[in-house]
């Protein structure tokens, strides 16, 4: 793992965890051996982050100065742990701990009453939806080729039960409690398709770009949508796959 990496690391375990932290728990949360953490507290220590404690006693954060103090109001303060409690029930693991993380290194530079309604949100998100078909396939991959522009090959399962291999360029994900959709542009079929990501049984990137086509396909398809009603774009070739 690169040097920035860890440390940024580091700093999210200690503003997430409630201090303080042990050293011991501090290195398995982070990956590295004890005699690596401690010289990763000594190096963010000389950069200016204020850290108390020591080896034996538990580590403290108690100033970062790579978060300015910042401030929201109480209802926006419920609104962030709504959006990032939903994300357990959209979103995989990758995403629920990025949304957790995110909430936590904002709480870490909130005033201390904020920071306290923060950590006493009254709402809380609640589904009694069942639970959408896991994917088969590493979402990250998915979300790498969407943000990179590289095309990648899919074995797919349409819903009249067809397997196909074809090649697509990615586009976007649409995230909700009952399914996952993948947005992309088909090259088998030369059109927008959108393709239940639950039903990609392989997924490989061929190291091919379309940048910087991504913004004009994803215009196109909007266009499309808005100027046909939701029953006429069932016969639409850009409809679900």
């Amino acid at each position: 793992m690169a040097r920035t990496d860890r440390l940024m690391r580091l700093m999210d375990v200690l503003r997430r965890l409630t201090p303080p932290v042990t050293a011991a728990r501090l290195a398995e949360e982070t990956g590295v051996s004890p005699r690596q953490l401690y010289r990763d507290i000594a190096t963010l220590r000389a950069g200016g982050a204020l850290i108390d404690g020591e080896a034996g006693l538990g580590y403290t954060l108690t100033e970062d100065p790579a978060l300015p103090p910042q401030s929201f109001s109480r209802l926006e303060i419920e609104a962030l742990h709504l959006a990032v409690q939903s994300l357990g029930r959209i979103g995989d693991d990758d995403l629920t701990d990025a949304g957790q993380a995110a909430l936590a290194r904002i709480i870490a530079t909130l005033p201390e009453r904020q920071s306290q309604q923060a950590l006493h949100a009254i709402m809380h998100s609640f589904s009694n939806q069942p639970e959408r078909a896991p994917a088969q396939i590493e979402l990250a991959l998915l979300r790498d080729a969407c943000w990179q522009e590289q095309a990648i090959q899919i074995t797919y399962t349409d819903l009249k039960g067809d397997q196909t291999q074809r090649v697509i360029w990615p586009l976007g994900l649409s995230y909700s409690e009952r399914s996952l959709m993948l947005l992309a542009h088909c090259r088998l079929r030369m059109d927008h398709r959108v393709f239940h990501v639950n039903r990609i049984s392989a997924a490989e990137v061929t190291g091919d770009s379309f940048r910087p086509r991504r913004a004009a396909l994803v215009r196109d398809y909007l266009q499309v949508r808005r100027h046909y009603p939701p029953a006429a774009t069932k016969q639409y070739q850009g409809d679900l796959e």
